[in-house]
């Protein structure tokens, strides 16, 4: 077997394995948002959302609205606006042209689909928030857009930061990334604005969106590139 046989073979088996594991990972999100989302119409998470709100509160401590709340921001709208634009002029800086588009298109597709989300399950906030929020409350917009934001950080990280070298740093950020997340939806359910259910349906739509958003767009970047070659090929023919 030659080494161009065998470097096909290896590349057909990673991208097959990698389909394989987007897929599933893909279909039991879907499924187990479904499957939270029945139980929240149907009003069987009650206690486990009545449960959450005391850990929550026992985890970050008494007297932590302030810190809690610039935590919190760091998922706002106006916060993730200001970063993505910060990163798409990044991109466009060093001509990363796919990079400019995919921010955008995941941090609008996740605002778009939550309110969507929001609109067909109708739930009202929890009673009694530690501040004003306004809206409906399953999923949670916090929980969701920090999902699919920082989580798109996460793979730029992860696909970026790849020399041996610097391998402690890539761990490192990714631990801190998912940290934040993590954290981020913990302070929804302290200060009363979300139920721990709206939160862990906002994780889940955010990842499900992101697996969507980055293979697709990934393919219609082989194409846009494809068929421009095609095109300068044809170009160079013509003038010859």
């Amino acid at each position: 077997m030659t080494n161009s046989l065998r470097r096909l073979l290896a590349g057909i088996t990673l991208f097959v394995a990698e389909f394989t594991v987007t897929l599933l990972i893909g279909v039991l999100g879907v499924i187990s948002f479904l499957a939270l989302g029945r139980e929240v119409l149907n009003q069987d998470i009650a206690t486990f959302d009545a449960q959450a709100f005391r850990w929550a509160h026992w985890l970050l401590g008494p007297d932590r609205l302030g810190w809690v709340q610039n935590v919190t921001f760091l998922a706002s709208r106006d916060f993730i606006t200001g970063a993505a634009l910060l990163l798409i002029g990044y991109f466009l800086v060093r001509r990363h042209r796919w990079y400019s588009l995919l921010v955008p298109v995941v941090a609008l597709g996740s605002i778009t689909l939550n309110l969507v989300l929001k609109s067909a399950y109708h739930r009202p906030r929890p009673l009694l928030p530690l501040v004003s929020a306004e809206g409906l409350s399953f999923p949670s917009g916090h929980a969701m857009i920090s999902a699919s934001f920082y989580g798109l950080l996460i793979y730029l990280v992860y696909t970026h930061l790849r020399r041996p070298s610097i391998k402690w740093l890539r761990r490192s950020l990714i631990v801190v990334l998912v940290l934040l997340i993590l954290l981020i939806g913990i302070t929804r359910v302290y200060l009363r604005v979300h139920y721990a259910s709206d939160v862990l349906a906002g994780f889940m739509a955010g990842a499900i969106w992101l697996l969507i958003a980055i293979p697709l767009l990934k393919r219609i970047e082989r194409i846009t590139k494809n068929r421009f070659k095609k095109t300068m090929q044809t170009s160079e023919k013509q003038v010859i």
